[in-house]
């Protein structure tokens, strides 16, 4: 039976390499769906889901053109993975144009001239700063470490003396803790 894969995983790349269409498109048309869904999971909407994996797609087989994909790899996998990163990048990316100044202070950059949306956006700051001062000396260090000094899970993890597993736990249950009392505080004004 694995042979089986190894041999149908072999015959994709090799497929690739030669830019077999027909293959290509099963490729495709098998990961997609499974990508939109989590695209749709994550808060992305189709043309998002589009976007990102048409990039990861021609990453893939970019990759797999050079020989950058290790022999015994999973194809469909590798793209898959592919596709999740560029979606983690870009939901960082577009969720976190904000710049944080010196002393922590989130500063917006404007993106509309229209002065309820910069109400709203200024109500939903509000709301956030009101929020990361109930949550806790772990919690605000996690996120804070993570959102704005970028560390990574490992570099927090060291840095508090946990496992990466415990902190990315941690930094998710303090992310949904944040989200609430981010929400509580802008209902009760």
């Amino acid at each position: 039976m694995g042979n089986t894969l190894q041999k149908t995983n072999n015959q994709l790349v090799t497929a690739f390499k030669n830019n077999d269409q027909k293959v290509m498109q099963e490729v495709y048309q098998n990961i997609f769906p499974k990508f939109r869904s989590h695209v749709f999971i994550n808060n992305g909407d189709e043309a998002q889901a589009k976007d990102v994996f048409q990039e990861a797609f021609i990453a893939c087989w970019r990759n797999v053109k050079n020989d950058k994909l290790k022999e015994n790899s999973n194809l469909e996998a590798y793209l898959f993975t592919i596709a999740k990163n560029k979606w983690t990048d870009y939901l960082r990316s577009a969720h976190f144009k904000k710049t944080v100044s010196d002393n922590g202070v989130i500063a917006m950059s404007p993106e509309s001239e229209d002065p309820s949306d910069e109400n709203e956006e200024e109500s939903k700051l509000n709301a956030l700063h009101g929020a990361m001062k109930q949550l806790g000396i772990s919690c605000k260090k996690i996120l804070t470490q993570f959102y704005f000094e970028r560390k990574s899970m490992d570099e927090i993890a060291k840095d508090l003396q946990l496992g990466p597993a415990s902190v990315r736990n941690k930094k998710y249950r303090c992310m949904e803790k944040l989200k609430a009392l981010a929400l509580e505080t802008k209902n009760n004004g």
